[in-house]
């Protein structure tokens, strides 16, 4: 019967659509990275999702996450999201989690039941958490390293942790995870080198924030604010879900 996956299942197959349909992925981080993926991952098919985010949309978020409009500046990114994914797929099952994804609060969170794993935090602590806790439950587990300060989408590459170059991120990530003897872990990373963003003072979210009064300003303690632009997030976003698809169906291609 036709439908909105019909030309997807043209590639894929109704076994995969299938598989699709019966994993439960979960994304660690709704921003500019996590929401292309989460997006690519609804219009793929992937039937039940997990959204894990305590952030809002915010004014300076438009430039580059797909669920920042005027209209849903203030709201919380995880609801915004699980709205987009039932508007897409109204046959989806969508948990929304809006904390922040912590060693304190991984016990409330059962890995066992995902069919991968998406980490899209930007926080060194929260990703090697992510992924220890994945790796227990041999959940597939992508983590994304830096994606901002850069300009060349191309530089985009998947590997290993341990084969990964020039990101600073994938250096302290490569670090810790052999401290804690993390053998592999699939990362999409960029190999461009990051540039230096302005430090104007009279666009910094430090010293102008326009976030509403009582607003979690996460940003704000960062000791530099990254740049952003439209479109890197966004392709290492849609390259995250491109390697969770693969990998879900992997079995089928095997078979």
């Amino acid at each position: 019967m036709l439908n909105q996956f019909s030309r997807t299942e043209l590639l894929l197959g109704k076994d995969g659509m299938e598989r699709l349909s019966a994993s439960c992925v979960a994304v660690f981080g709704i921003g500019g990275v996590g929401g292309y993926a989460v997006e690519a991952l609804a219009r793929s098919g992937v039937g039940s999702f997990v959204l894990v985010d305590d952030d809002k949309i915010c004014l300076t978020n438009l430039n580059r996450q797909i669920i920042a409009t005027r209209k849903t500046v203030g709201q919380y990114k995880a609801d915004v999201m699980k709205e987009r994914i039932l508007e897409i797929n109204p046959s989806a099952k969508v948990e929304v989690r809006k904390c922040f994804y912590l060693p304190e609060n991984a016990g409330e969170f059962d890995f066992s039941h995902y069919s991968y794993v998406v980490d899209a935090v930007d926080t060194v602590t929260a990703k090697l958490e992510i992924i220890e806790q994945a790796q227990k439950c041999s959940a597939p587990v992508i983590s994304c390293m830096g994606a901002g300060n850069k300009l060349d989408p191309t530089k985009f590459q998947v590997a290993d942790i341990y084969e990964t170059t020039m990101c600073p991120l994938a250096k302290v990530m490569r670090h810790e995870c052999r401290k804690r003897g993390i053998r592999a872990l699939k990362v999409v990373y960029s190999t461009e080198k990051s540039i230096r963003p302005s430090d104007d003072m009279e666009i910094s979210c430090q010293t102008n924030c326009i976030c509403p009064p009582g607003t979690k300003r996460k940003c704000t303690q960062r000791r530099d604010i990254p740049g952003s632009v439209a479109f890197v997030p966004s392709v290492a976003g849609l390259i995250l879900a491109g390697e969770v698809i693969k990998d879900l169906i992997k079995p089928l291609e095997q078979a």
